[in-house]
């Protein structure tokens, strides 16, 4: 490894920005554990951007491509009794809950 790719690529003040932007309240070892790993993931981002890749056609997926559409089926529902039977409050044939706006 070149002295260059050795070298730290976020400072603490960048880490500190990072943390205000997701709102995090980090401790001064977290401050530097971050610095060290959000600077590793870039070094690596960056080795990436160098690859090659002119050979290699842009994919959404590497998985083969299949439809997963089923066609609808008529058939009849359960019944009502069944559906409700292990619902905690139910009115009307229907599940009651308790409102959660108010």
């Amino acid at each position: 490894m070149d002295k260059q790719s050795q070298e730290t690529k976020l400072s603490r003040v960048e880490v500190e920005h990072i943390a205000e932007l997701a709102k995090l309240n980090l401790t001064d070892e977290e401050k530097e554990k971050f610095r060290e790993q959000l600077s590793a993931i870039l070094e690596y981002a960056e080795i990436l951007q160098h690859l090659d890749t002119e050979a290699i056609p842009p994919t959404a997926t590497v998985l083969p491509l299949r439809n997963v559409i089923v066609a609808d089926e008529v058939r009849p529902s359960f019944p009502h009794e069944d559906v409700l039977a292990n619902a905690p409050e139910a009115e009307d044939g229907c599940f009651k809950v308790r409102a959660i706006l108010e």
